[in-house]
């Protein structure tokens, strides 16, 4: 199947801004500035005591821009920029000015695809969604193309991904009922890790000691030491991959301890149980 980019991860393929706008006016610059300088002397705030008056350097930007904006009623030419001028009526002398160009209104329904080129947009297309149709597109080549293999290759797809409360329909039914005995074998891959993952848990059971501190084993130090050979064997084996960058994929693939539990104890006895959970995405 052809690569398609979802809007996350794909840049738009419309010129380079700078390329459509071109150098600015050098002289049109110079003559603006001219004006603005000339008000300087109306503008210090330091010290305090000065009362700048800043709507004098407003009137020289809104001179230049109110011809290009959508405000008829306020010296406006009809478009495309926005320009609001705003002042505290306590303060006549001092406003603001903001300036908008702004996008083309878009209505976007994310429960619905977009397709704009190679741009896919809409709810699920970088995550479960996008990866289900992946899948299946994959076994349906497979169908068609009928390759021999030497290994037999399993799609699963799961209900209840992320509902730890209602068990026995999802993934731990099939696991019990042993839909997944041939998976065994490996490898397998989980492939939907933007909203989900595979956990993963360490944990050490000893005996706490408060006296013998020489021959006691440190739970929670041995647990650091194991986490710490295991991450590195994971980041060796799965390394950043050159699509991600491609792609402007935020996060390669992590292992990450999330949580971290022992049974309790006086600050000084040294713990004799701890359990490290994580997951890996």
């Amino acid at each position: 199947m052809a690569p398609l980019h979802s809007s996350s991860m794909s840049a738009c393929s419309s010129p380079l801004l700078k390329d459509v706008i071109g150098d600015l006016d050098r002289h049109s610059y110079v003559a603006l500035l001219t004006k603005l300088i000339g008000e300087s002397e109306y503008v210090q705030n330091n010290p305090p005591k000065y009362k700048p008056k800043e709507n004098r350097v407003a009137r020289h930007v809104l001179d230049v821009l109110l011809p290009l904006s959508t405000t008829p009623n306020n010296g406006g030419g009809g478009g495309p920029l926005v320009v609001q001028h705003i002042t505290n009526p306590k303060y006549p002398e001092r406003g603001n000015v903001i300036a908008e160009y702004p996008a083309p209104a878009t209505k976007f329904n994310p429960f619905s695809l977009s397709v704009d080129g190679d741009r896919l947009q809409g709810r699920g297309t970088t995550d479960c969604l996008g990866h289900v149709a992946l899948v299946t597109e994959l076994m349906k080549r497979l169908g068609e193309t009928k390759p021999k293999l030497k290994n037999s290759i399993y799609a699963v797809f799961i209900c209840n991904e992320e509902n730890g409360e209602v068990t026995g329909i999802g993934v731990d039914m099939l696991a019990k009922e042993r839909y997944l005995d041939a998976l065994k074998a490996g490898p397998l891959y989980w492939i939907d890790v933007a909203i989900s993952s595979l956990h993963w848990q360490r944990r050490d059971d000893h005996v706490a000691s408060q006296s013998n501190r020489k021959a006691a084993i440190n739970a929670m130090e041995l647990n650091m030491e194991a986490l710490k050979v295991i991450q590195t064997r994971f980041y060796s084996d799965v390394p950043p991959l050159p699509e991600e960058e491609k792609y402007k994929y935020a996060t390669p693939s992590t292992m990450k301890p999330t949580q971290w539990t022992y049974r309790g104890g006086s600050v000084n006895q040294i713990p004799g149980q701890c359990e490290i959970s994580g997951d890996v995405r």
